[in-house]
């Protein structure tokens, strides 16, 4: 009588099946958007209209406190590119929250769930998938940003450190991305809830104009936004023009405030994702 042995079952890889699980669903995400490649076309546009639009039509009404009257417009430009950059890797989290709906919405987790997988590597999956491609969406970014008058002035490791700061807050808010995405019913309202929460968080900042125009109760929140810290600190590694600058403690210290900001956020809303995906996915 013919007898069959079971398949050897795959060792456990050294650092686990968290991270091993999570890379094999980043590159199927990645795969996906080569697939689609108008998504990827538009998400890179969108930031380069807003580029071209408040360098050219508001650069030259908004005056940049402490620079050089005689600039204008050039110093408006220096200071608008990292409010864009924080806009941008802000606004990154709305493509977290489509896509994680998408996928629940056509069974595509039911299907993961039917693997032995663990659980948090499709989040993982989805937020460093998101990442990644902010990588590109930057690159883009800088490039008309040089175009438009935009420099970097305190040298190569400076200006990493800033772009590793706008990557480390894109997968923060990636984050509540997914946690939004895991509570909507379907991809058409977590479109609207993707977004409905960003516009105030980039807008209520100094991303775009300096803090000393807004009423006071506004210019506090604003003060205190992790948005604002991200773009100051850019600003200040940059060394591009910073605008006014309160003696607000995240003003005061805005790379120590952005990372603690971030840590929270990835910390709290991590763990709500991953737990509301175990029990969305039962």
């Amino acid at each position: 009588m013919a007898t069959t042995t079971a398949p050897e079952q795959m060792k456990r890889p050294f650092y686990g099946w968290l991270l091993h699980d999570g890379f094999v669903v980043t590159q199927r995400n990645l795969i996906a958007t080569t697939r689609v490649p108008e998504v990827l076309f538009f998400s890179l546009v969108q930031p380069v209209i807003f580029v071209l639009l408040f360098a050219y039509v508001f650069g030259g009404a908004i005056p940049i406190p402490g620079a050089d009257a005689a600039a204008g417009a050039a110093a408006y430009r220096e200071y608008l590119m990292p409010g864009i950059f924080g806009q941008t890797v802000a606004f990154a989290s709305a493509a977290s929250t489509v896509g994680l709906a998408e996928d629940m919405q056509k069974g595509i987790i039911d299907r993961f769930r039917s693997l032995p997988m663990a659980d948090s590597a499709v989040l993982f999956g989805r937020t460093a998938s998101d990442v990644l491609r902010q990588v590109l969406v930057l690159s883009v970014l800088s490039i008309t940003g040089l175009i438009v008058g935009w420099r970097i002035h305190n040298g190569f490791f400076k200006a990493v450190a800033a772009y590793l700061l706008l990557l480390l807050f894109s997968y923060a808010v990636a984050w509540i991305g997914c946690w939004i995405g895991l509570n909507m019913p379907n991809t058409e309202t977590a479109n609207t809830a993707g977004l409905v929460w960003l516009f105030p968080l980039t807008f209520l900042s100094n991303a775009f104009v300096p803090l000393t125009g807004m009423p006071k109760v506004v210019q506090t929140i604003a003060e205190w936004n992790p948005v604002s810290a991200l773009v100051l600190s850019c600003r200040e590694l940059f060394g591009n023009p910073t605008g006014y600058v309160s003696d607000a403690w995240p003003q005061q210290n805005p790379v120590i405030y952005t990372i603690a900001s971030c840590a929270v956020m990835i910390a709290l809303f991590a763990t709500l994702a991953v737990k509301k995906y175990r029990q969305a996915s039962r």
